[in-house]
This record gives structure tokens, C-alpha cells and sequence, in this order.
């Protein structure tokens, strides 16, 4: 398997674990890059802006959890662990 192969198949691996809002949050951020990709500067994006002062106003208010970065290493190894006991 090449590379974008192996990468490929790990993404869908992560994704499947997700919960819904997790996923939901995990496509805004991949259409982000691919639009990026398009249509040039995404800090001109006028929705894509809004959407991440919108999500930064949540997390400072405490209406979402945000996760420390520690946090999200240890969720990730133990994902990872588990993946590798499969």
C-alpha cells in the first residue's frame, strides 16, 4: 500500500471512533483545507471566520469543553494502543 493509501485507510480508522459532534467538527475542519485549497486565503473566508470566533466564543465561556493539549495526547495514544491491540 503507498503512502496516501496507508494514510488514507488511518484517517477513516480515527473517524470511525468519533462520536457525531466530533465528526462534524472534524468535516468543517477538512472542507477548511480543501476549500483552502481553492479558494486561496481562508482568513478571507468570510463563514469560515465567523464559524472559528463563533466556536473560540464557546470554548471561552465554558458552553463547550476544549481539551488541553496533554489531553489530546493522551486520548490519541490510548486510540492508538487500542488500534494496535486490534
Amino acid at each position: 500500500m503507498d503512502s496516501v493509501g496507508l494514510l488514507d485507510k488511518k484517517i477513516a480508522n480515527y473517524v470511525e471512533q468519533l462520536n457525531t459532534k466530533q465528526k462534524k467538527v472534524v468535516l468543517s475542519v477538512a472542507k477548511a483545507f480543501a476549500e483552502e485549497g481553492t479558494d486561496g486565503d481562508i482568513w478571507e473566508d468570510k463563514a469560515f471566520v465567523k464559524e472559528l470566533d463563533k466556536r473560540t466564543k464557546e470554548l471561552e465561556s465554558g458552553k463547550v469543553k476544549g481539551y488541553s493539549w496533554d489531553e489530546v495526547k493522551k486520548i490519541t495514544r490510548k486510540s492508538l494502543s487500542e488500534i494496535k491491540r486490534k
